[in-house]
């Protein structure tokens, strides 16, 4: 199990990070997820992957619930390195991805997790039912959503940026 489970580290970081907004933050989520699998051991008819996710995903709600109680759920700015001023394709590329997680954090918890899942992981709506214990159409409806509102808000910063 320990190998699988180091197989599934950059996959779960990615999914922390797109849930949390911030690498320390994801990484804590990863470490407690790792540490409540390996201490508690999962279910014997369910697939590591699938129940990997879903404890991060409610490691990651009980984190924010405590958070919000705590702190009145102030978010700390991130870091940012400088832009290198001969790389203006990186630079694109970062002030697109910035636009995007800045997006990503506005949309509900449920719609960001899902989107993560399905866009980051490359999880099929079936797996993301499963792994979240939702019904399929719940998945696909919130994806739809989660979709449109990003589009949405991303075409509203394009505008922002050329007006």
């Amino acid at each position: 199990m320990q190998q699988q489970l180091l197989k599934l580290l950059p996959m779960l970081r990615r999914f922390a990070y797109s849930l949390t907004g911030s690498m320390a933050d994801a990484d804590d989520v990863v470490q407690i997820t790792i540490e409540k699998i390996l201490t508690k051991g999962m279910p014997a008819d369910v697939e590591l992957t699938k129940w990997a996710f879903k404890v991060c995903r409610h490691v990651w709600i009980d984190e924010y619930r405590a958070r919000k109680v705590r702190q009145g759920a102030a978010e700390n700015p991130e870091l940012q390195e400088e832009p290198s001023v001969d790389d203006s394709v990186r630079l694109d590329q970062k002030k697109t991805l910035s636009q995007v997680n800045v997006a990503m954090q506005t949309l509900p918890d449920d719609q960001r997790s899902i989107l993560a899942l399905v866009a980051v992981q490359g999880f099929s709506y079936k797996e993301v039912s499963e792994s979240l214990d939702i019904p399929l159409g719940t998945v696909m409806s919130r994806l739809s959503r989660a979709r449109t509102s990003l589009l949405t808000m991303m075409k509203a910063q394009q505008g922002r940026l050329t007006a």
